[in-house]
């Protein structure tokens, strides 16, 4: 099958038929599918997931409900053993999937195995009776220390995911090959996450991909956090964001431990009034 995308520098994305009505989605993975540089004022997270949510909800005439079990920090193994089958439990039409950013960013990675996890992960989803859209991180790599290396990497297993496509009831949104998203002002100021702007528009990559229209609630609430820092290598920026990230690599620690899924049962999305 031949890929397809928008035309505006947009992912790529691989596309079998999907269902015709959309009335239950969840979401596992990282901090990339919690929503993390998406910020409330009451300290939760948003992220392009909700929005997504929102859009579905946005364009059903009935009620749309919506989990999100995804934990940030997690690399791709206990994403899969912790919260696929908790997903797969909760029967919905639509089950986005997201992993891998983590594990690239350690020092060592075998890119074959996170590729067939993955793709054993999405073969157990299809036949659980969901509906997989596949989901790919955007690339930070401009912006960040070490980014040569870790582009490499993400440029192997962006390959090795492409090279697995299409499949039967998968939706693929390759949001690393958006050549947009790795704009900076489409990420937060640990130039690691989105902020608001850039899950908008991740949101927007989805929605097109199942051939939703983009609703207006995947751009209201709140602006993006401000112009970023233009230098990432300020002694601010290590203090605030490198050193506590190698301090949990050394110590084996997790941004994500302790901390339990923002909404592990299906439930109806509210959609704002429009004003």
């Amino acid at each position: 099958m031949t890929p397809t995308g928008p035309p505006d520098n947009g992912p790529v994305w691989f596309t079998l038929p999907v269902p015709n009505t959309y009335s239950s989605y969840a979401a596992i993975g990282d901090s990339f599918t919690e929503g993390v540089g998406d910020d409330l004022p009451d300290g939760t997270v948003r992220g392009w997931a909700d929005l997504v949510a929102l859009g579905l909800a946005a364009a059903s005439p009935g009620t749309v409900t919506y989990a999100n079990l995804a934990i940030r920090g997690r690399l791709l193994a206990p994403i899969i053993a912790e919260q696929l089958a908790p997903a797969i439990a909760l029967s919905p039409d639509l089950l986005s999937i997201n992993g891998g950013g983590n594990d690239i960013l350690r020092p060592r990675v075998s890119i074959a195995a996170i590729t067939d996890r993955l793709e054993a992960a999405v073969d157990l989803a299809v036949a659980g009776g969901c509906h997989v859209i596949l989901t790919s991180g955007a690339n930070p790599t401009r912006h960040i220390p070490l980014g040569s290396l870790v582009h490499a990497r993400g440029e192997q297993f962006a390959r090795a995911i492409r090279d697995r496509l299409p499949k039967q009831s998968v939706t693929f949104v390759d949001n690393w090959a958006d050549a947009e998203l790795a704009d900076i002002r489409y990420w937060s100021r640990d130039k690691l996450h989105l902020n608001p702007l850039g899950h908008a528009r991740v949101a927007g990559n989805v929605l097109a991909a199942l051939d939703v229209p983009a609703a207006d609630v995947a751009a209201d609430g709140h602006p993006p956090d401000g112009t970023p820092e233009p230098a990432q290598r300020t002694s601010a920026y290590w203090r605030h964001y490198v050193l506590p990230w190698i301090g949990r690599r050394v110590t084996g620690r997790s941004s994500g431990d302790s901390r339990e899924p923002k909404s592990a049962t299906l439930r109806p999305v509210e959609v704002p009034p429009r004003t």
